[in-house]
């Protein structure tokens, strides 16, 4: 679900207020969804780095977007670039974080303290490199910064690919190797259906 007139149009279902939102939160559980995605940041420029299509929705949006799906026993995924936004999901107790690129110290704080999953699907980055679509060094840079970012984070890691993305074809088995370059070991990742239910 994505604010009418911002970045997630493409894939999902927009609104233009709180009372809208809520209704589709309730139609989505109605038809039995148990989750909600949210998308409250733009994504990456891959020609410049630390660059975004655009920023994050107010921080008292997030958490109020956060809290009325919870309020239906939801658990919110978040798609999610700049530390700020991050930071403010963390805050309104978001359960996982998509994404998540161009983070600082207080943002992976706040999802550590908050027990947010960050699911950083970097083959999306990843696999741009070598192709000639993008920056070459813009792509590279961005690696680098998110894989620096997760050698940092200790708090909970889980895989996934954003497969269908450019470069990212279904059933690809590239986010593993890519995490490893940032000393996460496989046995440290949140796997698995059950496991995350029970943290959700």
């Amino acid at each position: 679900l994505c604010m009418k007139g911002h970045y997630g149009a493409f894939i999902g279902r927009t609104f233009e207020n709180l009372k809208e939102y809520a209704s589709l939160v309730q139609e989505q559980k109605a038809q039995g969804a148990d989750f909600i995605k949210i998308m409250i940041s733009g994504l990456m420029d891959f020609d410049r780095f630390g660059v975004l299509s655009e920023e994050g929705l107010p921080p008292e949006i997030i958490r109020e977007l956060i809290h009325i799906a919870h309020e239906e026993g939801m658990a919110v995924m978040a798609h999610a670039n700049g530390a700020r936004t991050i930071e403010a999901a963390a805050a309104g107790g978001v359960d996982s974080i998509e994404h998540g690129a161009y983070q600082d110290a207080d943002s992976l704080a706040a999802m550590e303290t908050a027990g947010t999953v960050w699911v950083p699907t970097v083959s999306t980055v990843g696999n741009l490199r070598g192709k000639g679509r993008f920056c070459e060094a813009a792509v590279c840079a961005i690696l680098d910064s998110t894989l620096e970012n997760l050698s940092r984070y200790r708090g909970l890691i889980a895989p996934g690919t954003d497969a269908g993305a450019w470069a990212v074809p279904h059933g690809s088995r590239t986010e593993e190797p890519l995490l490893a370059l940032a000393g996460i070991a496989e046995n440290r990742l949140v796997q698995g259906t059950e496991k995350i239910k029970k943290i959700f």
